[in-house]
């Protein structure tokens, strides 16, 4: 019985092909403008108030929705409800236990998955959005259910923008593969 179990780490197949050139220079760019447009915002136009504009797991949507395009985790309607139903969930979850911050984390990012998973919006950042809402600075806990709209809304639905124009441009991308 122990030897089926650690069998199944073993994997059952290759490792998935190299990508072009061009896959890995549209995904730079994109990655790039996409995190620009939203850095550019929160230290230029956002930082002198009390709102925050970049959070962290940005970093892992842009991976997806840049640089693994066909992905079903990558298209819009999992990037938006991933990270606006994840926030509210972190924003619920650290108001509920904030005096054990442990136990807010791991009912935060539990129930985002189990969330994600029932509405069909899975996208791994929003895990990371719905810790941060926990976890963050005291900017972050002041913003309250405002955490939903601004970063994390906001945030993505530019990262969106930028992801349509910036992966419809070559040939060989399309982007997305389904809206709703």
């Amino acid at each position: 019985m122990l030897k089926r179990y650690f069998e199944k780490m073993k994997g059952t197949s290759k490792s998935p092909p190299m990508v072009s050139l061009s896959e890995i220079i549209w995904s730079w760019i994109g990655a790039f403008f996409g995190i620009a447009a939203v850095a550019y915002i929160n230290f230029n136009i956002i930082e002198k108030t009390d709102l925050v504009m970049i959070i962290g797991s940005f970093g892992a949507s842009a991976v997806l929705i840049y640089g693994a395009v066909k992905s079903p985790l990558a298209q819009p309607r999992n990037l938006l409800g991933g990270h606006i139903f994840s926030a509210v969930i972190g924003v619920t979850s650290y108001q509920l236990f904030h005096p054990n911050i442990w136990l807010a984390g791991a009912v935060a990012v539990a129930t985002a998955i189990a969330f994600m998973h029932a509405t069909k919006t899975l996208h791994p950042p929003g895990g990371a959005t719905a810790l941060i809402a926990v976890i963050g600075s005291e900017k972050i806990h002041n913003l309250g259910y405002l955490y939903a709209i601004i970063p994390a809304g906001f945030g993505a639905i530019i990262m969106l923008v930028v992801a349509l124009v910036i992966n419809n441009i070559p040939r060989t991308r399309k982007y997305p593969e389904f809206w709703l």
